[in-house]
């Protein structure tokens, strides 16, 4: 399962139209046969959502997960002489599936937060990035920071850090999604005045979905890059077991990967 640096921009945006559709026929399948089925003990059971391109998203062609998240946690197994089972898990149920025992791994564009961490565990870092404001192309306004974005209306995900960021900037008319793809739908026809998520998944939804006359506030300085880490759940050994890889030659790994999906020193690395 490997990616490229420029993923074919009909099957991206394919898999962000069907994601959902997808991801409730497959998660709920896979997910019941995984927590009934014995197996192999060598088996990593590893959710991943299906819409946070380009760390994870489903490819339609093959209808498989795919993304940098999902290829570094496969290197990472084989590394371990493990064997990676991936399934579809929408973002908001990746945790409960995890802490529930129906999957093991978590590799998908989730970030630390202090409330994920009282309930599971967080390898060292494979990546870093910010968050990034997406705004109209007819909106002049200047966005230096999430302040500037106080009485509009402004979109986020649910379930991730940078819903935190927007109330703790004081900004009160948060409307909230399930995925990326939708709000940046809304904020083109105007339903929302902003859109504020992660910068690398805003950045590659606009170059390669839907021909919106969006763009991205480049005078925007977030209030910070946040770690994205391999989650497991704690006491169980396989996040000491990564964090082990992750400081041996397995890191070196890491970068090729991050490169092939256009994830360099540009966006940030751990």
């Amino acid at each position: 399962m490997t990616g490229s640096l420029h993923p074919d921009r009909r099957r991206v945006l394919a898999g962000l139209t069907t994601a959902g559709l997808t991801a409730a026929g497959l998660s709920a399948a896979a997910l019941s046969g995984c927590a009934r089925t014995p197996r192999d003990p060598r088996q990593v059971v590893i959710g991943a959502s299906p819409t946070g391109v380009p760390f994870s998203y489903v490819d339609p062609v093959s209808n498989r997960l795919t993304g940098a998240m999902v290829d570094i946690a496969a290197t990472l197994c084989a590394r371990l002489g493990l064997v990676a089972d991936f399934r579809v898990v929408p973002f908001a149920a990746l945790v409960p599936s995890l802490t529930t025992g129906r999957i093991d791994l978590i590799a998908a564009a989730m970030l630390r937060t202090p409330a994920r961490e009282n309930l599971v565990a967080f390898s060292a870092p494979v990546f870093a990035y910010a968050g990034g404001v997406a705004m109209r192309g007819d909106d002049v306004a200047r966005c230096p920071d999430l302040a500037a974005l106080r009485g509009r209306r402004v979109g986020g995900q649910i379930g991730t850090r940078f819903i935190d960021q927007l109330h703790d900037a004081g900004i009160d008319r948060v409307v909230t999604y399930q995925g990326l793809g939708d709000m940046l739908r809304d904020l083109a026809h105007g339903r929302i005045d902003a859109a504020y998520g992660d910068e690398p998944i805003l950045r590659t939804i606009l170059r390669v979905g839907p021909r919106w006359h969006l763009r991205l506030a480049t005078d925007f300085r977030s209030p910070g890059k946040e770690p994205l880490c391999l989650i497991g759940r704690k006491a169980a050994p396989l996040i000491p077991r990564i964090d082990a890889a992750l400081a041996g030659p397995a890191r070196s790994g890491i970068a090729p990967i991050l490169h092939r999906w256009g994830l360099d020193e540009g966006v940030g690395t751990a």
